[in-house]
């Protein structure tokens, strides 16, 4: 009996092991399934059952995965006329020229940046945010209540006048109260000033950083001074030290803020910012692969020299510093316009257009690579147009209003040093809070 039933017992292993193809026949072999292991005792036959025209399958599968591995290194789109791939496999000086593989070191870089990000935050960016003041506390919590519990968790967490009307002759509430609860239980769920005031430190010594290395790096190039100097000998223009580590720098920091993105802060500006590093990426490693990165230096050196500004103006309207805060941002607005609408198009552009197509001549890729540059231009116009309207409000006011893309509400804290009339600690329709003396907005636009 033990052996009547045990038969039946391996043929219901191997049928859910091996499964049975369209014709009936067992499938696939244990070659092809390692993990599996070899069939029971008795169905050794399974291995040699396959489906007919199998190996021809494999075989048209190989060659379309070569013919597509083939067509995504086209020496014809990525490299100039009369130029190959063995060209370039020749030795040259300090690095050689850029492989593609070298582009693998940079996510175990990324990985090491972003556990240095950690150590940063919790050993030197908090410290500082507990020195000027910042509370290491979360929001203020609203009163324990089922029934708006309910509502703001099921039906909605922004009620209509009706609404509130409803709840308040439901719970015998005034309506001011009520909406006082949700006000207090939405901030609840935003994250609190210190976290934000870590993450902006660690961008803001990143950026400051790798701007000074870049302006350091470049000052001794010739194709800093001279920007004709990118294409001369192009595509035989070796790496070296200096160049291959602010490369991978760049792009191990914007790989680790991709990953991030993830646990950091959620704001509403998360799709658009994915893209953004998503498509930075892809062009540091596209001018890597396609050796432009003599221009590529220029181009990221010119992006970070305003990026620095931004977070100290953010560190500065998390520290309530409204006054500085609000000098940084015009500073940076003023280095941002200059820059991306300024030296970008007369200098990056000119050279990628006009002095390359010169020297080295147009070619798919390149078409590619300026069609990219010309997007982000038009990217600088958009943004330029958002900062200078804040920028602009910014000094008429005497303050960084808070624009759409802003992550969280004023927060209940501050709203209850602002105002002295409402129980729940919230001002007035056309009040706002008073910091350093001046009237000045709790939270404004995010990157």
């Amino acid at each position: 009996m033990g052996g009547e039933e045990a038969q039946p017992s391996r043929r219901r292993r191997a049928e859910q092991c091996w499964g049975r193809n369209g014709a009936g026949k067992w499938w696939p072999p244990a070659r092809l399934c390692p993990a599996l292991g070899p069939p029971p005792r008795g169905f050794r036959w399974l291995w040699r059952r396959r489906p007919r025209g199998g190996r021809k399958m494999a075989t048209a599968a190989a060659g379309a995965l070569g013919l597509l591995w083939g067509w995504l290194w086209n020496e014809r789109f990525w490299l100039p006329q009369n130029v190959s791939w063995a060209d370039l496999e020749k030795p040259g000086d300090d690095y050689g020229y850029p492989r593609a593989r070298h582009i693998l070191s940079v996510f175990p870089l990324a990985a090491g940046i972003f556990s240095v990000r950690l150590l940063f935050e919790r050993f030197i960016a908090k410290p500082c945010a507990l020195h000027v003041g910042i509370q290491d506390s979360g929001p203020y919590q609203a009163q324990s209540n089922a029934i708006l519990e309910k509502v703001f968790l099921s039906i909605t967490k922004y009620p209509d006048e009706k609404r509130l009307e409803g709840l308040s002759k439901q719970l015998d509430w005034d309506v001011r109260k009520i909406q006082c609860w949700f006000r207090h239980r939405r901030n609840q769920d935003k994250p609190p000033t210190l976290t934000k005031f870590c993450e902006s430190m660690w961008r803001f010594t990143f950026y400051l950083c790798i701007f000074c290395y870049g302006i350091r790096f470049l000052w001794s190039t010739p194709w800093f001074w001279d920007t004709r100097q990118c294409w001369h000998s192009y595509p035989y223009q070796p790496l070296t030290s200096g160049l291959y580590y602010y490369y991978t720098m760049e792009l191990a920091f914007y790989w680790s803020l991709m990953f991030s993105q993830f646990t950091d802060i959620k704001r509403k500006d998360f799709l658009i910012m994915f893209v953004h590093h998503l498509a930075t990426i892809g062009l540091i490693t596209f001018s890597y692969i396609n050796n432009m990165v003599r221009v590529g230096t220029l181009v990221m050196c010119l992006h970070d020299a305003s990026d620095f500004l931004l977070e100290a103006a953010k560190l500065a309207n998390y520290a309530k510093y409204q006054r500085l805060c609000d000098t940084f941002f015009v500073i940076f607005s003023a280095v941002f316009v200059v820059t991306r609408l300024g030296i970008y198009p007369f200098w990056i552009l000119n050279t990628t257009l006009f002095e390359s197509w010169e020297i080295i001549g147009p070619y798919p890729s390149w078409w590619l690579f300026n069609g990219l540059l010309l997007i982000l231009q038009v990217l600088h116009v958009i943004w330029s147009y958002l900062i200078a309207r804040i920028a602009f409000k910014a000094l008429i006011r005497g303050k960084v209003s808070k624009d759409d893309r802003s992550d969280v509400e004023s927060s209940s804290e501050e709203e209850d040093m602002s105002s002295t009339k409402s129980p729940c600690g919230s001002s007035s329709s056309n009040g706002a809070n008073r910091v350093n003396g001046h009237m000045g907005g709790n939270y404004w636009a995010e990157e």
